[in-house]
């Protein structure tokens, strides 16, 4: 994008900047820096035990890790709140095979991190067979300088993206 140099529209873009650094300073601050190291360090690590949590269907432990005002959106637009969240991963129909995220990150913004992903999710649910591929945004806050997780946001992908192996 070319911009004019223009006394109008440097005085513009200027007004524009001075908003967004208000903005960014109201919701905490700018992106992840490399002081962050250790609040990035912890959240991927409580990602990792969370995921785990999961698929083992550790009650005590996917609950501990969630806001009691926690949301998800999955990917069908469906609204859940925590206990209805934790009753349907602990269900005994349901199975969840062990999994990875790729293009894992993690941005902060002072009190808030967002976490996103690429999941390829298998596993059985009521005996039959499920494959499920999506991308997902966890949203965590720091209270009382504990990370929780408050929501979680699913984009159903309808098929895996190809492996950089596979040339695509």
């Amino acid at each position: 994008m070319s911009v004019s140099h223009s006394t109008g529209k440097r005085i513009a873009l200027s007004g524009l900047a001075a908003a967004g650094l208000v903005w960014m300073s109201c919701v905490g601050g700018a992106p992840a820096m490399a002081g962050d190291a250790t609040d990035v360090a912890t959240l991927t690590r409580l990602s990792n035990a969370w995921d785990q949590a999961i698929v083992r269907k550790d009650e005590k432990a996917i609950a501990a890790n969630m806001a009691e005002d926690f949301r998800i959106i999955d990917g069908h637009g469906t609204v859940d709140g925590k206990a209805g969240f934790v009753a349907d991963i602990v269900d005994p129909k349901l199975t969840i095979d062990p999994y990875t995220v790729e293009d894992f990150s993690v941005r902060l913004y002072g009190d808030t991190a967002l976490l996103s992903g690429r999941t390829h999710m298998t596993g059985k649910h009521d005996g039959k067979v499920f494959e499920s591929n999506y991308r997902y945004i966890d949203i965590y806050v720091r209270t009382q300088g504990t990370w929780k997780i408050v929501s979680v946001q699913i984009t159903r992908l309808d098929s895996p993206p190809p492996s950089p192996s596979s040339g695509g």
